[in-house]
């Protein structure tokens, strides 16, 4: 999909898009996974060749900005969060957004105050049959101002075409994400479905499949991640595995293969088309670029990475998975996590709380630090990360003597 997006001029930034229009221009089909290189000389700044806004992101701060623009007079609801990003979230609600839910699902405008008159927008990741069919009770048509990702809503016809079709639907996702609650909820309504968190998840699937597991370990693992009635002695016969788009597509993949090989041991290889469905094409293109270019962002090496994204942000974590397995990783949300070059504040993946970590910045010159985001995070934060970083390593080399071999391209 190719389309010119209407989004903030505050979002773009004059050093990253410049940067990535550049690299965009020279490789339109997109061949060219290398990194980037800026050397500002005692710095080397690496950037992936793809991260930033994808097409959904776009789509929804498009279709969120005109509807604010369009509705000046009226009250405009988001059910939540629209994207993972603090700073964007931040800035809807300054221009007079009331968000309903929180991300977690807690409740902050009571369904009273809400009516027939009132704008009330879905965020990119959709939502529930059930939170249209409340919507509706509000006298509110849920999709009339519709951010959610098209690819998300691919993922649910498919787990539709499965249900259809007699198939049990195994989603790779976060329970508590929205996206994935969003895709349980349509996907239950036709078909049996269970959630799998991870690769070791989908192995108990697997050995319940093979009849080596039975009824109570899978209740006991999974029981709170499946549609009501599901009977894995009866609905895992035949199986299609969809996933949270934000997942790392290489895990799905797995995920996949490893319930094929259950099925196959079950049924006899002759068989595995009337049992396996192939799903790989609900894959999210833009998940699968920027996961492909992180792995040749680590391939390139660096002595270590700045991740910028929002700490609640699916795919700017998994791309901070990615980066520690190969260096240290800092996950900030913006500039203002960097508070010196001898102390940085960031999120703790395994820990779950934000930490500071000191001597972060090592001595070496030239140091070369990994800069990529998440889906969801605007250029100009990345502007504004860099930016920083320059300041504090002395007689770095001006912008713009380093960007002169990125010629000005105007946006397509």
């Amino acid at each position: 999909m190719t389309r010119r997006f209407q989004t903030p001029d505050s979002y773009r930034g004059s050093i990253i898009s410049r940067v990535k229009r550049a690299r965009s221009a020279a490789d339109p089909r997109k061949r060219d996974l290398a990194p980037t290189v800026l050397d500002f000389g005692p710095l080397r700044v690496v950037l992936a060749r793809h991260f930033g806004f994808c097409y959904g992101v776009e789509n929804a701060v498009e279709i969120a900005y005109r509807t604010l623009a369009d509705h000046a007079d009226r009250r405009v609801f988001f059910l939540s969060e629209m994207i993972h990003n603090p700073s964007v979230n931040r800035d809807l609600v300054e221009r007079g957004v009331r968000f309903i839910f929180t991300p977690a699902g807690e409740q902050l405008v009571p369904w009273e105050e809400i009516g027939p008159d009132d704008v009330v927008v879905v965020p990119a990741f959709g939502t529930t049959l059930e939170m249209q069919e409340k919507l509706a009770e509000r006298g509110v048509d849920a999709y009339r101002y519709n951010t959610t990702c098209p690819f998300v809503e691919k993922v649910w016809k498919r787990s539709a075409q499965l249900g259809a079709d007699h198939y049990a639907v195994v989603v790779h996702g976060k329970d508590t994400h929205e996206e994935t609650r969003a895709t349980f909820s349509h996907s239950r309504r036709g078909a049996p479905t269970v959630v799998v968190r991870n690769l070791a998840e989908a192995k108990l699937l697997g050995e319940v499949i093979r009849g080596r597991r039975g009824y109570q370990d899978f209740q006991r693992a999974l029981g709170h991640k499946c549609s009501a009635g599901f009977d894995p002695g009866r609905d895992l016969v035949r199986v299609g595995v969809v996933n949270q788009t934000t997942m790392l597509a290489t895990e799905t993949h797995e995920i996949a293969q490893e319930l094929r090989r259950a099925l196959v041991d079950r049924y006899g290889a002759e068989h595995i088309d009337e049992h396996f469905a192939d799903t790989s094409d609900t894959l999210c293109y833009a998940t699968i670029e920027n996961q492909n270019a992180t792995y040749a962002l680590i391939e390139q090496g660096a002595d270590l990475a700045i991740v910028v994204g929002g700490h609640n942000s699916s795919n700017t974590s998994h791309i901070v998975e990615l980066c520690e397995r190969a260096m240290p990783a800092y996950f900030v949300q913006g500039a203002g996590d960097l508070l010196s070059s001898s102390a940085i504040r960031h999120f703790s993946l395994g820990e779950r709380v934000v930490v500071t970590s000191e001597s972060w910045l090592p001595a070496k010159r030239p140091v070369a630090v990994v800069l990529t985001c998440g889906a969801s995070c605007p250029d100009a934060i990345l502007d504004d990360v860099l930016r920083r970083l320059l300041s504090m390593v002395p007689n770095a080399r001006a912008i713009d003597d380093v960007l002169a071999p990125f010629p000005e391209v105007e946006a397509a």
